[in-house]
């Protein structure tokens, strides 16, 4: 268990910028003006202390912990932090007890933070259920996974969400302007002479991050040698040295929202379909294979027999990617992908599985018609099995006959469209009607 503890050390400076930078305010704070921005409800409850409980969720760095820090210095109330990586039930119940006497001994409430919520258990997250019930704690939870997902749906009933968005490249550079200007707490004590595109890089790099994009401009600031005249100049030199790649947020509910936006984009864009799949494979780190598995599954779902060659692609560029590997083989892989996009689309295939599915679900036990029984024993033909008539050795290689158990003879589960080869496949099945 650990408490928030943000009182002034003795030396503020050897702690890092982006700590020193943290808002203390909600006058500081950077971003989501869309919950806490001027007579918003999240920020009149904060200003208030009349904070109930609360979800934040959104990505790292854009400013959940930070806003729960700012609620700790506006309370009167007890504010306790535990980390759900750390935390036990055993925890959770000790904050509970504590909060249980100090509700009925001083009048005093307890706020308790609970710091990557998503990584409560069940048992843990239900711990937490009657103390927030009887009013006994306010919860704070913060999350960068979604919360319908995650969080136990008592509990997220029993709070209100505020969605964080992610922050842009222009927080970053607000925030790194406050630090170069402020004297106390960030490097304004430096005569730093920064170079705009050094700023604008760092910023970029950072993908929003604030806390990134501090620490890469203290990095810059504190290791560059000065000037004859004792100022620092940073320029976009040494700022690519300080910071090289852009932070990647890729945890589970952005790879799920992505692999969804693959899967759409194959229904429509060629463009877009290849874009998500590169994107996610070379910036996220995602393995191909999961999007060769529902490319595969689109070409029937999506495409079907409108263009049955689509499939033939894919599962082709699946197997080419087992025998050579990546990188080579996004060469295949985006010709698949490619080739279904363009290809003519039809749902009918899916449409059949749930037209069977239903009348599955609502006929029961199906009798197999007599004359479709198995006959290659001795003795079917005492049972009545038999009759069946080969089509083979009808014109057109066709004969009308009965292949549905009998309440469901004349149902008809798959319907082609007009697109592609499905237009073939109905112009044939017309021709069996007539």
């Amino acid at each position: 268990m650990d408490l928030f503890n943000f009182q002034e050390e003795e030396t503020p400076r050897a702690r890092l910028l982006a700590d020193r930078m943290r808002p203390q305010t909600l006058d500081e704070y950077i971003g989501q003006e869309h919950i806490v921005g001027q007579g918003k409800l999240l920020r009149r409850a904060i200003e208030g202390d009349q904070v109930s409980s609360i979800l934040l969720y959104g990505p790292p760095g854009c400013g959940k912990t930070t806003l729960a820090h700012i609620i700790s210095l506006k309370t009167e109330g007890d504010f306790v932090k535990l980390n759900a990586v750390e935390a036990s039930v055993k925890d959770v119940r000790e904050v509970i007890d504590r909060a249980r006497s100090n509700k009925t001994l001083y009048g005093k409430k307890t706020i308790l933070f609970l710091d990557e919520v998503h990584r409560f258990n069940t048992s843990r997250q239900d711990a937490l259920l009657p103390a927030v019930e009887q009013g006994i704690i306010v919860f704070i939870g913060a999350t960068t996974e979604n919360p319908f997902h995650h969080v136990n749906g008592a509990l997220l009933s029993r709070s209100t969400l505020f969605q964080l968005e992610a922050l842009e490249k222009k927080h970053s550079l607000d925030a790194m302007q406050r630090a170069i200007a402020d004297r106390d707490r960030g490097l304004g004590f430096m005569t730093l002479n920064v170079e705009e595109e050094a700023l604008d890089h760092i910023a970029a790099m950072s993908g929003g991050d604030i806390r990134r994009s501090l620490n890469a401009l203290e990095l810059a600031a504190v290791t560059t040698p000065s000037e004859p005249d004792g100022s620092v100049k940073i320029t976009l030199e040494v700022a690519q040295e300080s910071v090289r790649k852009p932070s990647i947020r890729a945890d589970q509910s952005t790879q799920y929202d992505v692999l969804s936006a693959f899967h759409k984009s194959v229904r429509g864009s060629s463009d877009a379909a290849l874009y998500w799949f590169l994107y996610a494979v070379e910036r996220l780190g995602m393995d191909p294979m999961t999007f060769l598995r529902r490319l595969i599954v689109a070409c029937s779902e999506d495409i079907g027999l409108a263009n049955p060659q689509a499939m033939v692609q894919a599962v082709t560029a699946m197997d080419a990617y087992h025998k050579i590997g990546w990188p080579e083989a996004k060469y295949n892989i985006a010709q698949a992908i490619l080739f279904a996009v363009e290809s003519p689309k039809s749902n009918a295939t899916a449409v059949a599985i749930g037209n069977v599915m239903t009348s599955i679900e609502r006929s029961g036990n199906a009798e197999v018609p007599l004359h479709l029984r198995d006959t290659h024993y001795k003795g079917a033909s005492e049972l009545g099995h038999g009759g069946y008539q080969y089509p083979h050795d009808f014109p057109n290689h066709y004969v009308k006959q009965q292949y549905l158990p009998d309440p469901l003879a004349k149902v008809s589960f798959y319907k082609p469209s007009e697109q592609g080869m499905e237009d073939k496949i109905k112009q044939n099945q017309q021709r069996r009607l007539k």
